[in-house]
């Protein structure tokens, strides 16, 4: 089974919940069953078919709780994976091998070390988990330690000396190594035989092997640890791009009127809207400036991608239009430089952006763009998307040129910005037939935020998998 599946993978999802419960009922069933048999057995210790019994109930019951974990987990499923900053990222699971069915009931072992002679009595079964050869002699307790694990060597020596000295029950883990290297986790259980005059005389013990099971619980770990780490990580990621595009976007709320110093010009609103799924924070963008002479610059963007990487590019690219426009470049020069900025980052991007120059002295309209939807003009109750000059994607293309087109504009008009995704699930053409529907609202709109509220009330509210922004500005005089 791979190591990683993708989440609509078939295997990475969970069985049916109801065959799994019915086999967690069972087992817990006969567990207590189990436990009630073991509870009435007899607790005789000068009987040696009684402590096999014995210990063969409690080893049955540590088989059981093991079961019982591993359907557990396999009703489950694999944990849950925290949402990826970038959506354009395929959704990955870290899926832990699913134990094979032998690994669940481990092989079994026992022996008796007898302390008055010095034997020791070996099953065949014990052999094979410690790896010896069968036609070879038992390992005395002083000679048991030759095949563990050089670390775990102390551990069996505390419990082996705890209950030879002072009679208390073995139950313990440690690993041992093969001839061949191997190394194997090995459960032991046991207790002291007491002679009649209170004296240990023998020590007998039965021996698990459980290597897979404990490479299942510490794969299972290690997937849940490493998952909180990405989730962390995740969530680190998501609040710094949140943090990011607070301060880098207008701070400004409702209308805003440009230029602020004597008649204004243009009433301008806008407002970012959030993908529904708060993890996919994208680089969208809004502004407008007031620019030298009483001119405005009104910009819209996008960069493809979702996180703190891309909300970073958003930041720079949204700080590049800002100081162009004040240091008096047109937009299609605007645009140009973009593009190089775009091409000559480290990381690859590619983006969509328009530029616009509102001249309050003429009622012009410069504008250019790169890859993006045109801007919308509504004029006495109806609206008309503008005729685009040319202009490919950011990013797509070293040394594009590109268009810019003029506008008049009249006293009462108004212009709507937007980035795709702005009505959720259709097109750019249908959107733009979605937007124009709303020209009668508009022309009974009082201000440039009732047409933002308008857009809002009509198309923010639904579930959108991505972010838009919507810009709107009216030529007051």
């Amino acid at each position: 089974m791979p190591s990683h599946l993708s989440a609509d993978h078939p295997a990475a999802q969970p069985p049916p919940r109801g065959s799994v419960d019915a086999l967690i009922s069972q087992t817990r069933r006969l567990r207590g069953d189990v436990d009630a048999v073991r509870r009435d057995a007899q607790q005789d210790d000068t009987d040696p078919e009684g402590r096999w019994q014995r210990a063969l109930y409690n080893l049955a019951l540590h088989q059981l709780n093991d079961l019982d974990e591993h359907l557990a987990q396999l009703r489950d499923g694999p944990p849950p994976v925290p949402a990826t900053p970038d959506a354009a990222a395929p959704v990955v699971r870290t899926v832990p091998p699913a134990p094979r069915p032998s690994s669940l009931l481990s092989r079994v072992g026992s022996a008796e070390w007898n302390l008055l002679t010095d034997e020791a009595s070996w099953s065949g079964e014990l052999y094979q988990i410690l790896g010896r050869d069968p036609a070879a002699p038992a390992l005395t307790l002083d000679e048991l330690p030759s095949v563990v694990l050089d670390e775990d060597r102390p551990r069996l020596t505390v419990m082996v000396t705890d209950c030879l000295i002072d009679a208390k029950p073995i139950d313990g883990e440690f690993r041992i190594v093969h001839p061949d290297g191997g190394v194997r986790t090995v459960h032991m259980m046991g207790e002291p035989v007491l002679a009649a005059d209170g004296s240990t005389a023998s020590m007998w013990a039965v021996l698990r092997d459980v290597s897979e099971l404990r490479r299942s619980q510490r794969t299972v770990r290690e997937t849940r640890d490493s998952l909180q780490r990405q989730r962390h990580i995740a969530q680190t990621e998501h609040r710094l791009a949140v943090e990011l595009q607070e301060a880098v976007l207008p701070p400004w709320r409702g209308s805003l009127r440009l230029p602020q110093q004597g008649a204004p010009a243009l009433d301008v609103a806008a407002r970012y809207l959030p993908a529904s799924t708060s993890a996919l924070i994208g680089g969208d963008w809004y502004d407008a400036l007031e620019l030298p002479g009483g001119e405005t610059m009104l910009s819209v963007g996008e960069l493809t991608g979702h996180g703190t990487t891309v909300t970073s590019g958003m930041a720079m690219l949204l700080g590049a239009v800002r100081g162009m426009a004040m240091a008096g470049s047109e937009p299609r020069q605007l645009m140009a430089w973009l593009n190089q900025l775009l091409d000559a980052s480290v990381q690859p991007a590619l983006g969509s952006a328009m530029c616009c120059r509102y001249r309050p002295d003429t009622r012009t309209l410069l504008w250019a763009q790169a890859g993006h939807p045109a801007p919308l003009l509504f004029r006495n109750g109806t609206g008309r998307a503008l005729a685009p000059p040319d202009g490919v994607l950011l990013g797509a293309t070293s040394g594009a040129a590109y268009g810019q087109a003029e506008e008049p504009l009249e006293p009462g008009d108004l212009l709507l910005l937007h980035t795709d995704g702005l009505v959720p699930g259709r097109s750019r053409a249908a959107t733009v037939d979605r937007l124009l529907d709303l020209a009668p609202r508009f022309g009974e709109a009082r201000s440039a935020q009732d047409c933002v509220r308008t857009v809002v009330e009509e198309f923010g509210e639904r579930e959108r998998e991505d972010d838009a922004c919507v810009l709107i500005a009216r030529v007051t005089n």
